[in-house]
């Protein structure tokens, strides 16, 4: 056969027909995209635990713990902040520039480089005994998580079938509730050493886990909604049939890929492709009151990660030792952060069915609404008898509600919405403007919460709390006017029920028509030749 632009491309205009049926080897190797995950919670979660091992503090501070008051041994407000935030300061930039080269060399090429990055990043942090090279090894490690974070999400959501894609990008966040698991285990394990084991094992295992996903990476398919934006149309047949396991000249695999063409044609249609500066233009053109607009868009990218960091959950799994420390009630503070660490663990997998069995907007707007309950409760309990061990009790227990309800709802769901909002044209530079935002809010978190906090500096204790809740209820009215609900959709249908409604309307839309007949079905039932031949043509220019 010809490539795919010199024939016939069959398409559909049953909107049941746009996608192969699912088969047990698209679920692997989403299940394997979605370990990126682990290292990403594994990194994120070993530095709580470090800043709190008598050994690190030492060698940091110079402190003897025999000769040092319990509350005054531990590391200065402004190197907690430093090396917790300087990882994400990294991760921002990682994840602006990995939108670029996903579009130039490919999602999976992207992925094996962050890994790369990420080895060299932890190499030095294994080697250091001083801040410089700690903080630069954090830093060059940041990038290398930037890279995987923002386009494993966006892999995993061009390859996944539509009626499980949010199951399957919530096991990206269930593999980062593994990696804080995992983490605290070997802090636990590793706290009470007295040598530079106590810190450099937990930060050397990271290797692991970068190692075992770029090597697997080399054996998975390259998305084929990539080869569509380069116009390489028979490169996405072949990985498209090997995704759906079909052959390539399937009926199946043939309307799909109509399918996606024809909506690349669209899309490009709207807001043509030009130059490097405007295609990162593009992600902010439109009318602000349009949710449709790429600008719209965007901004609900870029805001929901930014609502995901609000919630206060990483002030638990950062700070959480070093506080439950600092409250002077709890005689193993370790061993509290490995329990709520296990609390979302166990809670993430429940988002697998009920993000597919309700939807993405009731799940973020009822989370919102756990949250800010458990955080105000929190903060009351903290403030009125905050020195009664039985009350501590009860904060910690609320703290493991509200760790149920961010880890079943806002902790996976934020992560689906922005891999399904963004069409073709803009959805690399989108995905990792909004993956962006989720660092740089991250790092500004990890930046102030010492100062909040510390016994130094803030000492707010359990009225932090307060801060929290607030902002909770923040995302909870976010949630209700502005999410739209894309359960069961394709990708593409996303594009046409956001036209066509408003996020409080938008769970009643049905598709209705395919953009293969709307852009022109030839009385063959193929699509229109024009159409492949301009899209072919245009994929040339990134």
């Amino acid at each position: 056969m010809g490539p795919v632009h010199e024939r016939a491309l069959s398409a559909t205009a049953d909107t049941a027909r746009i996608e192969a049926p699912v088969t047990v080897k698209a679920y692997l190797m989403c299940a394997f995209a979605a370990f990126g995950g682990i290292f990403f919670g594994f990194d994120s979660g070993y530095i709580s635990g470090v800043m709190g091992m008598p050994y690190f503090i030492t060698l940091y501070t110079g402190l003897d713990p025999a000769t040092t008051p319990t509350e005054q041994f531990t590391l200065p407000s402004w190197e907690k902040s430093l090396i917790t935030s300087i990882l994400s300061a990294g991760t921002f930039f990682g994840a602006l520039i990995a939108g670029d080269l996903a579009d130039f060399f490919g999602r999976r090429f992207t992925i094996i480089v962050g890994c790369g990055i990420f080895i060299v990043g932890v190499i030095l942090q294994t080697a250091s005994t001083s801040l410089g090279l700690m903080v630069a090894g954090r830093l060059i490690a940041g990038f290398g998580v930037g890279f995987v974070s923002a386009i494993i999400i966006l892999y995993m959501s061009e390859v996944a079938p539509r009626k499980v894609r949010g199951a399957i990008v919530s096991g990206y966040q269930f593999c980062i509730t593994i990696g804080l698991l995992l983490a605290s285990c070997v802090d636990y394990g590793t706290q009470d050493r007295t040598d530079t084991g106590s810190y450099r094992i937990p930060i050397a295992l990271q290797m692991l886990w970068a190692i075992i996903l770029g090597v697997g990476l080399f054996l998975l398919p390259e998305s084929p909604r990539y080869f569509v934006k380069r116009g390489k149309l028979d490169r996405a047949a072949e990985v498209l049939a090997r995704i759906r396991g079909q052959p390539r000249e399937s009926e199946f695999v043939q309307q799909e890929l109509a399918e996606i063409v024809a909506n690349h044609e669209y899309e490009l249609q709207v807001v043509p492709q030009g130059s490097y500066f405007s295609s990162w233009a593009n992600c902010f053109k439109g009318s602000l009151f349009n949710s449709s607009s790429n600008l719209r868009r965007t901004i609900l990218g870029t805001s929901m990660q930014m609502m995901q960091q609000w919630t206060g959950i990483n002030f638990i799994f950062y700070f959480g030792t070093t506080f439950f420390q600092t409250l002077g009630t709890i005689s193993n503070p370790f061993l509290i952060g490995l329990i709520t660490t296990l609390v979302n663990v166990l809670s993430t997998p429940i988002s697998f069915y009920t993000i597919e069995r309700f939807g993405r907007r009731p799940l973020l707007i009822w989370g919102a609404l756990g949250m800010l309950v458990c955080e105000f409760i929190v903060a009351i309990i903290g403030v009125t008898d905050g020195q009664d061990p039985k009350a501590v009790s009860a904060m910690i227990a609320f703290i493991c509600i509200y760790i149920f309800f961010f880890a079943s709802t806002w902790g996976p769901g934020a992560w689906v919405v922005i891999g399904e909002i963004f069409p073709l044209p803009i959805r690399s530079r989108g995905v990792a403007l909004s993956t962006a935002s989720n660092w740089l809010w991250n790092c500004i978190i990890a930046v102030i919460t010492p100062y909040m906090v510390g016994s130094d500096k803030g000492n707010l204790g359990p009225k932090v709390f307060f801060i929290w809740g607030s902002l909770c209820t923040c995302c909870f009215v976010y949630a209700y006017f502005l999410i739209p609900e894309t359960k069961g959709l394709s990708l593409e249908q996303v594009d046409k029920m956001l036209e066509e409604t408003t996020p409080r309307t938008s769970a009643k839309w049905r598709p209705h028509t395919t953009f293969a007949s709307e852009m022109g079905l030839t009385e063959k039932g193929t699509l229109a030749p024009e159409i492949v031949e301009d899209v072919t043509r245009k994929g040339s220019v990134v």
